[in-house]
């Protein structure tokens, strides 16, 4: 079978971590975890800064020098990105490379387009981000066969993740272009 993705939809930046660490504890690897959120809803959730003279209380995002810790310090390539009618984002993961070229390149279609590249059809592209728009923390799951897909489909089950879809991922992705180390 053909390289898949799995992504899902969670609301907390607590129900998210769960779900990484779970990932985690079930052998996958952090570079074939991807998470993306609003920078202006979960900046202050996911990052606190370090080395700054802002007053208490004030949020810079990941782009100023912010430490994400905890599950999410733990996923590779994080980021904050602009991306055109899309605004701020914060990233982790292999959707990085796709996001950052968009948002290099200017090219309109935000965070669809790169969702697209991925593999997922155009309709659920739309509708995963525009829940990322509304404050949603997207997912995704890269996995080399039917049996890493099925585990990592239950994980996120098992922690709360909403639009849950397996996809399988385009010819020109991260796995086939960057193949990350074997298991």
């Amino acid at each position: 079978m053909k390289n898949s993705a799995v992504f899902g939809m969670y609301r907390t930046r607590e129900a998210v971590e769960q779900a990484v660490y779970a990932l985690q504890s079930a052998n996958f690897r952090n570079t074939d975890i991807s998470v993306l959120f609003s920078e202006n809803v979960g900046t202050k959730d996911f990052a606190h800064e370090k080395h700054t003279k802002l007053p208490e209380g004030s949020t810079a995002g990941a782009g100023t020098g912010a430490i994400v810790g905890g599950a999410l310090g733990w996923l590779s390539g994080l980021g904050a990105l602009a991306i055109p009618g899309v605004g701020p984002l914060i990233a982790a993961g292999p959707i990085v490379a796709l996001l950052a070229g968009i948002g290099a390149g200017g090219v309109i279609g935000g965070i669809a387009g790169a969702l697209v590249g991925m593999g997922i059809p155009e309709y659920e592209a739309k509708r995963y981000e525009g829940r990322v728009k509304e404050g949603g923390i997207l997912l995704s799951v890269h996995c080399d066969n039917t049996d890493w897909r099925k585990r990592a489909v239950e994980v996120l089950r098992d922690t709360g993740a909403e639009d849950i879809g397996t996809e399988g991922e385009a010819k020109a992705d991260f796995a086939v272009s960057d193949k990350p180390r074997p298991r």
